[in-house]
């Protein structure tokens, strides 16, 4: 699970949520260690009516200047799941094409840019791992429905040589932070509530095998949160710290060059980093989160409900 995990995490300073909104949301970061600023959900999982699991699905947060004499720019987190439904992706093109400019995440050369359809079949182990979880769970690959070709996209992360080179200064590896999570996936084990290998067994032979282990990975998604904190150690980690704030330098150069409504399209793991960033660095604040749902996790209608739902003649 894991490894599944790993594979799959311009406006006015004021807009019309008005500027009492605004002072609200910037009113605990003012008042500095007496009231900590509440940090934005960026992944969550819902229930159906009946109680039984709905949904999977990610936020797109947006933040605005606190200082409301200070016009733009407006920049949303737009947390992302790897692999997802192709609908989650036909939304997020759509909503891609009302930015300045996105920003997104790719450890690849600077400026690199995925082909229409997706990039071509890789023998790298986590190309398969992630091309055998999107046939396990039924679902599509992010590189291969994200249209990564649109004029307002711009890479804004690490190349594989300065990622390399960040591990190395922080003495990371991939194993030492695959055996931290493993670590904290055994501890977490033994709460109550975590799935157990009986349930992923389970899962497997289920009649409906690929809703049942979608039900079974979605319930880890919701410890993204611990699960990174675990991953990156007590001092960050090159993963998402480093990657970040290369991301973020970026962000900056598109400023300065005037855009004012922007995207930052990074995996859901890396956002409460972000979002830390972009109160410290940039004094901006969350003003409200919108959700998409990245994963259907409610089981099929059988045929007399699909009957019911059915217009009856009059």
């Amino acid at each position: 699970l894991w490894i599944a995990w790993s594979a799959a995490g311009l406006g006015l300073c004021c807009p019309a949520m008005g500027q009492q909104a605004v002072k609200a949301a910037a009113e605990p970061q003012a008042q500095g260690d007496q009231k900590q600023a509440k940090p934005s959900e960026f992944l969550r999982l819902v229930k159906a009516k009946d109680g039984s699991p709905g949904a999977m699905e990610t936020s797109i947060v947006r933040y605005v200047p606190i200082n409301c004499g200070q016009t733009g720019p407006t920049v949303d987190l737009v947390a992302a799941v790897h692999i997802g439904e192709k609908s989650y992706y036909r939304k997020l093109n759509k909503e891609f094409k009302n930015y300045d400019v996105v920003l997104y995440e790719l450890v690849a050369p600077e400026g690199t840019r995925i082909p229409k359809g997706g990039a071509r079949q890789s023998s790298h182990p986590i190309s398969a791992l992630q091309k055998g979880m999107t046939q396990l769970l039924d679902l599509a690959y992010q590189l291969n429905e994200v249209n990564y070709q649109a004029k307002n996209f711009v890479h804004a992360d690490m190349s594989p040589g300065e990622l390399s080179k960040a591990m190395a200064s922080r003495g990371e590896s991939l194993w030492t932070m695959m055996l931290r999570s493993m670590g904290y996936a055994m501890a977490k084990q033994h709460k109550p509530g975590a799935a157990s290998d009986a349930d992923i067994l389970m899962a497997l032979f289920n009649k409906n095998r690929a809703l049942a282990m979608k039900r079974v990975m979605a319930d880890q998604f919701q410890d993204m949160e611990g699960m990174t904190r675990a991953m990156a150690g007590p001092d960050g980690s090159a993963l998402i710290a480093d990657r970040n704030r290369a991301a973020l330098k970026v962000l900056k150069k598109q400023i300065a060059e005037g855009k004012g409504k922007v995207a930052i399209f990074y995996g859901a793991g890396h956002m409460s980093d972000m979002e830390r960033r972009l109160r410290d660095d940039f004094a901006l604040t969350p003003i409200n989160t919108r959700w998409l749902v990245a994963w259907d996790l409610k089981a099929p209608k059988k045929p007399a409900e699909k009957d019911a739902d059915a217009p009856k003649p009059e």
